[in-house]
């Protein structure tokens, strides 16, 4: 699933991976709100039953983001082998839900704010939509799917000079993730 401004936005990675399951792009960042998605990529496993069985997780499938984000493919593909190939998951049930994040009142707002600042642009409001998305990236200054998400809609280059700042803010704060921001785990 990808969180883009658009189909057509999304579709270029779409066809490079070309992937055998459905693909969605989440246009009103509906899945990362729900899941309280704050990274990207962000992995989570759900079963067949629809219960979360491995909550929100930083992963990659390569190592190609490995400098960046200092993390291997390896243990994270052997989780995923082992989960298909033989049904062991990493988490007991209850630590599984144990795991599951609960969005900080600052986060919350800061989602508001983007659902905001989505309605605004969407209305062409883009002055006042302008505050809305730098209000929520104040209130949640680690979370990927704002900050980053809120770069396309902006007009801004997702992979340009406000992403690199967005990195060097990140990376001064210790590169946060789920397991390492204050108080959530």
């Amino acid at each position: 699933m990808a969180l883009d401004r658009s189909a057509e936005d999304a579709r270029p990675y779409f066809e490079r991976a070309q992937p055998t399951h459905p693909s969605v792009v989440d246009t009103e960042h509906v899945v990362a709100d729900l899941y309280g998605m704050i990274n990207v990529p962000t992995v989570v496993w759900i079963d067949e039953a629809g219960r979360i069985v491995r909550p929100n997780a930083a992963e990659f499938g390569t190592d190609t983001f490995k400098q960046f984000s200092g993390k291997e493919s390896g243990p994270f593909l052997a989780a995923v082998r082992a989960w298909v190939l033989e049904g062991r998951l990493p988490f007991g049930e209850g630590e599984a839900r144990a795991r599951v994040l609960r969005p900080t009142h600052d986060e919350q707002a800061a989602r508001a704010e983007f659902a905001v600042a989505w309605w605004l642009h969407g209305r062409g409001a883009t002055e006042a939509a302008e505050r809305h998305f730098l209000r929520a990236g104040e209130l949640s200054p680690h979370d990927w799917t704002i900050r980053r998400g809120s770069l396309p809609i902006r007009g801004l280059n997702p992979m340009g000079e406000p992403f690199f700042e967005l990195y060097r803010e990140w990376e001064a704060a210790g590169k946060p993730d789920y397991d390492s921001l204050p108080g959530r785990r």
